[in-house]
Parts: C-alpha cells; sequence; structure tokens
C-alpha cells in the first residue's frame, strides 16, 4: 500500500506542474507567436487529380514524374521540407509509427511520396532523410515503396495547389508554416482522403488505403489544424504546437500514472483479502 501510495503522491506532483503549466500557458505573457496567417491551411479537394506529369529529382537525383509512382498501388502523399528546424521530424516520427502499427506494407501493398515543398532542398539532403525514415520503418520493402522527391517552385505549386496545401516563408523566423497532415490517392492519383495532425489512427491510415485501393473517395473532413512552428530561441519560448505537444505528452503522462495507481491499489487489497482469508483459516 506504500508503494501505491508513493505513485499516487508522483500522480498528483504531476497533475499539478501541467495544471500549473496550462494556466502559465493560458497567460496573456504566454502569446508566443501571432496568430496563424489566414494563408495557411488544407483546403480539401476531394476527387481530384494530382498532376501525375509534374517533373521532379528523387533522392538518388534522378529525374522523375509524379506518375512514375502511381500504377495498381495508393499512394501516400506526405508535404514537408528537409531544413524543417524540429516539428516537421515529430510529423515524420508520427507517420511512421501509424505505418508500423499497420499489416499492409509500403513497396507491396502502397507507396509513400515524400515531396520537399522547399524549392532550395536537394537530393542529397533527401536522401539522408529516406535513409532515416527506412531505417525507422524497418519493413522488407520500404526501401522501394518510401520516395522523396525535390523540384522547382513551379512544379511543386502544381501538387500543393492541387491538393489545397498552403502554406507561406515567414521571413524573421526563416521557416515555412504549414500544415500537418497527408494526402491519401487512388492508384490513378485522384484524391481519397485527407487525415490531419502529426499521428494517425493506424486503422484509419489503412482503412483510407484499402478504399483508395478500389477507387473510393472519402469525404470532407473536420480539421484541427496543426501549424509548423518551432522554438524560439530569441523569445526562449514554445510554438502553438510545440505546446500542444507537450499537452499531450503530459495528458499521456498522467493517464499512464493513473492507470498504474488504480493496478497497484487493485494488486493491494487483493493481497491484503488474501492476507485475511488465510489468518481466518488458521484460526
Amino acid at each position: 500500500m506504500i508503494r501505491a501510495a508513493r505513485v499516487g503522491a508522483l500522480f498528483g506532483l504531476c497533475a499539478s506542474l501541467l495544471a500549473g503549466g496550462a494556466r502559465a500557458q493560458a497567460a496573456p505573457d504566454m502569446e508566443i507567436l501571432p496568430p496563424p496567417p489566414k494563408d495557411v491551411g488544407f483546403d480539401q479537394h476531394i476527387g481530384d487529380d494530382v498532376p501525375l506529369d509534374a517533373t521532379f529529382q528523387d533522392e538518388m537525383g534522378k529525374a522523375v514524374h509524379l506518375g512514375d509512382f502511381f500504377a495498381d498501388r495508393p499512394v501516400v502523399l506526405q508535404l514537408a521540407y528537409d531544413t524543417c528546424p524540429m516539428l516537421c521530424s515529430l510529423s515524420a516520427q508520427g507517420l511512421v509509427s501509424s505505418l508500423k502499427a499497420m499489416n499492409l506494407d509500403a513497396g507491396s501493398d502502397f507507396d509513400i511520396v515524400t515531396l520537399s515543398f522547399d524549392p532550395r532542398d536537394t537530393p542529397e539532403r533527401s536522401r539522408l532523410k529516406k535513409s532515416t525514415a527506412v531505417a525507422r520503418y524497418d519493413r522488407p520493402h520500404g526501401e522501394r515503396g518510401w520516395h522523396f522527391l525535390t523540384g522547382d517552385e513551379a512544379q511543386i505549386k502544381r501538387v500543393t495547389s492541387a491538393v489545397g496545401f498552403r502554406y507561406v516563408w515567414d521571413a524573421p523566423a526563416q521557416q515555412y508554416a504549414h500544415p500537418a497532415g497527408v494526402v491519401v490517392l487512388t492508384p490513378q492519383g485522384k484524391i481519397a482522403r485527407y487525415l490531419f495532425g502529426i499521428e494517425y489512427a493506424a486503422k484509419d491510415l489503412r482503412l483510407s488505403l484499402v478504399e483508395a485501393s478500389k477507387g473510393n473517395l472519402g469525404t470532407v473532413v473536420d480539421q484541427l489544424l496543426l501549424l509548423c512552428y518551432h522554438y524560439d530561441p530569441k523569445a526562449g519560448k514554445y510554438g502553438p504546437m510545440a505546446i500542444g505537444a507537450m499537452r499531450t505528452a503530459g495528458t499521456f503522462t498522467l493517464l499512464s500514472l493513473g492507470g498504474l495507481v488504480i493496478v497497484l491499489v487493485r494488486r493491494d487489497r487483493k493481497n491484503q483479502k488474501k492476507a485475511l482469508s488465510s489468518a481466518k483459516e488458521g484460526t
């Protein structure tokens, strides 16, 4: 029972810290960045075609068309740029986590195309990004099923406009403000579904791919717009998305501790009942 009490005390302490942090985050002096630009977001173009004739370079520097990655399998399109200072890495890790939780494999059941929307990115950078992503994914056909593309601004804009991906360059911060999410495409290159955020339920992603493989289209869904911001060293504070990520992590920690307390309390009660039963039988 002592152990449970200790964990309970720790749980209470974490709850207090999280509540205090939430109050601090809500205070006026903790407003970190200005409201997200109105021209940043995701417009859902369900049923529209992506430009399969758009030209890019793959991670090896080879000239390719977007359509080269469409045949008989659906495609997960991820828009991200290689030099994003921090939080785009969370999106990449979240996608890998979702992919690993499915019983479908990239390279055999579907393909992934990660397109950089920064025209300054190069195949060399993308090659490093692919190496990291494929190693984390750790599936047999990951190397052949995950493609990283770079290109010039005109070709990039053709794709981003087609899928409704709106982003802007923030000159003072020297980074892009952009939404987080992926687009699921049919084998014919039609937009089938959008998944928003930095990590997706495996069952949702799997269902989207299965439906897209049949040419079925989803419907427009409500979205919780997550914008890519990062830690501002000048202000010494985190941007909105970083705070959201920390809140999520804190909530998960509290739930985990709460579950542990419940398990320990139940175990102690069972032990006490057993001890009482043994004592009665002895008398």
